[in-house]
Formats: structure tokens, C-alpha cells, sequence
């Protein structure tokens, strides 16, 4: 079984979650499971903090904001306390101006209808009320002229 785990941790990270259930579907013995997945840990082989750190890294790169990616760790069964700290060393305002600029260009919308398109595709994306306003720039004044 260890041979197994050391296999799969070969191709990819895993969180400690998803290799016990992983080893288990595999029709090994929950005990032995907890047993083997105790001394990867030991041997840090297995480690949910280095998980998390590179899962939000690959992510974040990719254009996902942090709601999303904490809802992706939360259905891991990651803690959300390591969850938390590691989402919190990231500037998630300037990461959602530059996924905005990638999409829409650097111009900010020029009308409601534009500025909500944009607005939604960033709240698709897992960014917050907060990181969409400061992406979009300030609002409109409606009684300016055009």
C-alpha cells in the first residue's frame, strides 16, 4: 500500500483526504490507510500546508479568485484555517484588475451594461464584491455628460 501511495504522490501533490480515499477505493483496509498515511506525514511526504500553497498558486494563475478557491479546498476537507492564512498572502484586488484586463482589454467599461458583464465574469471567477469594485474602477456618475 505505501508503494501505491508513493506512486500516486509520484504524479501529483495530494491533500491527506484525498489519498485516503483514494487508497480506500483501491480496497485497502481504513487502518492500514491511517497507518501509512501517518509516516508520509511524518516523512512529510504528505503535507496539507504545501498542498494548499500550490493549489491557490496554480489557481491564481489561472484567474480564479479566493472564493472559489477556498470552495474548491473546502471540498477537499482541507482545514480552513491553513486555508484562511494562505489566501491572505495574495493581493486578490490586483490579481482581478489583471484577470479584467486579459478578458476585456485595459480600458475601463464605459457603460452599466459593460461594467456588469465584466463584474459578473469576476464573480464567476471567485472574486469578492471588493475585488470587483476595485477592478472596475470607480462608479459612474450618472449625471455627467457622455
Amino acid at each position: 500500500m505505501r508503494a501505491a501511495a508513493v506512486t500516486l504522490l509520484a504524479r501529483r501533490d495530494y491533500a491527506t483526504a484525498e489519498l485516503r480515499a483514494k487508497l480506500e477505493s483501491s480496497g485497502y483496509q481504513p487502518d492500514a490507510v491511517s497507518q501509512a498515511l501517518s509516516e508520509l506525514i511524518h516523512e512529510r511526504l504528505i503535507d496539507d500546508a504545501r498542498f494548499i500553497e500550490n493549489y491557490i498558486a496554480q489557481h491564481a494563475e489561472r484567474g480564479e479568485g479566493p472564493v472559489r478557491i477556498a470552495a474548491d479546498l473546502e471540498a477537499r476537507q482541507l482545514d480552513g484555517v491553513l486555508t484562511d492564512a494562505a489566501l491572505a498572502g495574495q493581493d486578490w484586488s490586483a490579481r482581478a484588475r489583471a484577470v479584467r484586463q486579459r478578458k476585456f482589454g485595459p480600458e475601463l467599461p464605459e457603460s452599466w451594461a459593460k461594467k456588469a458583464r465584466q463584474a459578473r465574469f469576476l464573480q464567476y471567477r471567485g472574486f469578492s464584491s471588493d475585488h470587483i469594485r476595485s477592478a472596475l474602477g470607480p462608479d459612474f456618475d450618472p449625471d455627467a455628460p457622455a
